[in-house]
């Protein structure tokens, strides 16, 4: 009989500071009295998570870990917790939602009652919503509280461990008001934990972290996760083995394939743990557009393929035409060509697909796809349209961002280009976690910008089967 397989059970990437020992050896002995096995992975970051130096420090006084949803994350740090409590720790476990720290409390108190320990003999609990809590009776008085997080929560209290749940969401205020919860403690710890970030996900304090850690910047700081590297096929078995360590024991194939949808993007980040390489909140900057910039016209790849993206704005009564094409080089040169009037008509539109070269064109708008489309047909314009769907769209803002902050994409400092790209925010849309743009100048227009990275998407090479194609 063949062994079961198993997910990867150590990170894709890491940093991890030597050490010669470690806690985590009690604190999974503790836990698993419960009649709750660790799993392997589970084990070897507690083990990490706990080291401790000669003096008996913790070797990590930062450690952060980003794990696939359904991958048991949180027990590695209830682990870590039960440990604290039983050892006279104070601890502050703190969550985004909560429903989320609630959770976590009901999980903790599960655990200790099937481990042998009785409520109001060897610890008591407290209910409030939001704020519940853990004090342990015995020996050392150790406690947990659970909060919901705050730009508030924690000020003038005093902790030993701090926990940051949901740590995608964990925004700079909130920082500001926890990280000195734990100054006062002899040994104190800090742990975050959570998923790789969404494009609308709140927090910057994640991101930045992990930054810091993976480049050698943070000092006494440790980081394990499970991810893959760029955008990629999330159908594909073999990847989720590599970044789903619970795939085979409290996951299975089955259930990961019934999750899947047509949004690659979310696919990929919620599991296959991709980081998009930007800022997920902050919009693009004026600095940042113009770094892209190019003072020539590149030399481009030859044949000339072009390729158009066309958006209908929902905002204002306008349509933009971009077009973007492969350069010498390997990158994509985009340019806007025109935004005019919805009532201005189409033939304009038309006149600039006809070119010769064009090789596709994207069409964002409903209402006004199959207007075109016909208009095209009646034309016979050679040039192939493509119809997307919202899926698409998501895709295609993110690996828009993606490759610009890459350096794959120039330009040539377009004034109109410029206005709408530096003056542009993320607007949710779908259901699960994409992203458009909304301008943050009342009354302009960002389709332009939306135009641009429609024909990016297509020039790229990313999709060039799409769900509707119509040849003329």
């Amino acid at each position: 009989m063949s062994e079961k397989r198993l997910g990867r059970q150590t990170p894709v990437k890491s940093r991890i500071l030597p050490y010669t020992a470690s806690l985590g050896a009690e604190a999974t002995e503790l836990y698993e009295r419960s009649k709750r096995n660790a799993l392997e992975w589970q084990q070897r970051l507690i083990e990490d998570i706990m080291a401790v130096n000669d003096e008996g420090l913790w070797v990590h006084m930062k450690f952060g870990y980003s794990i696939p949803r359904r991958n048991g994350k949180s027990e590695v740090v209830i682990m870590r917790c039960i440990w604290g409590l039983t050892r006279g720790e104070r601890v502050f476990y703190t969550a985004h939602r909560t429903a989320t720290s609630r959770s976590v409390w009901l999980k903790i108190i599960d655990i200790l009652t099937k481990a042998g320990f009785v409520e109001d003999t060897d610890f008591k609990t407290y209910k409030k919503i939001g704020d519940e809590q853990i004090i342990w009776l015995g020996e050392g008085g150790g406690l947990i509280n659970f909060r919901t997080r705050s730009s508030k929560g924690g000020l003038g209290e005093g902790y030993d461990l701090l926990v940051i749940d949901e740590a995608q969401e964990y925004t700079g205020d909130q920082e500001s008001a926890l990280k000195y919860t734990v100054t006062d403690s002899k040994n104190p710890q800090t742990i975050m934990l959570g998923t790789s970030p969404t494009a609308v996900s709140s927090g910057t304090v994640f991101v930045k972290y992990r930054k810091r850690v993976l480049t050698g910047v943070e000092y006494d700081a440790g980081w394990a996760e499970w991810s893959v590297p760029e955008l990629t096929d999330a159908h594909d078995p073999e990847l989720w083995y590599e970044t789903n360590p619970s795939l085979g024991t409290v996951l299975t194939e089955r259930t990961i394939r019934s999750e899947l949808g047509d949004d690659q993007v979310d696919d990929n980040i919620q599991r296959l743990g991709l980081w998009i390489a930007y800022s997920q909140k902050s919009a693009i900057s004026r600095k940042e557009w113009l770094s892209f910039a190019v003072d020539e016209m590149p030399e481009l790849r030859k044949p000339n393929e072009l390729y158009f993206g066309i958006k209908y704005s929902k905002k204002t009564e306008n349509v933009s035409l971009s077009v973007a094409v492969k350069t010498a080089d390997g990158r994509v040169f985009i340019e806007a060509l025109d935004c005019r009037s919805i009532r201005d008509g189409n033939a304009w539109i038309i006149s600039f697909l006809n070119a010769p070269h064009a090789v596709s064109a994207v069409i964002d708008g409903a209402g006004n796809q199959g207007i075109l489309e016909a208009e095209m047909k009646d034309a016979e314009v050679e040039c192939r349209a493509v119809l997307p769907r919202v899926s698409d769209i998501i895709e295609a803002n993110t690996l828009f961002e993606k490759r610009l902050f890459e350096g794959m994409i120039v330009h040539r400092a377009q004034p109109s280009l410029v206005q709408a790209a530096s003056n542009c925010e993320h607007r949710a849309i779908g259901s699960s976690g994409g992203f458009g743009y909304n301008s943050i100048l009342d009354g302009a227009d960002v389709s332009l910008l939306e135009s641009a990275a429609l024909a990016h998407w297509l020039c790229a090479g990313k999709k060039e089967q799409a769900p509707q194609e119509i040849t003329y």
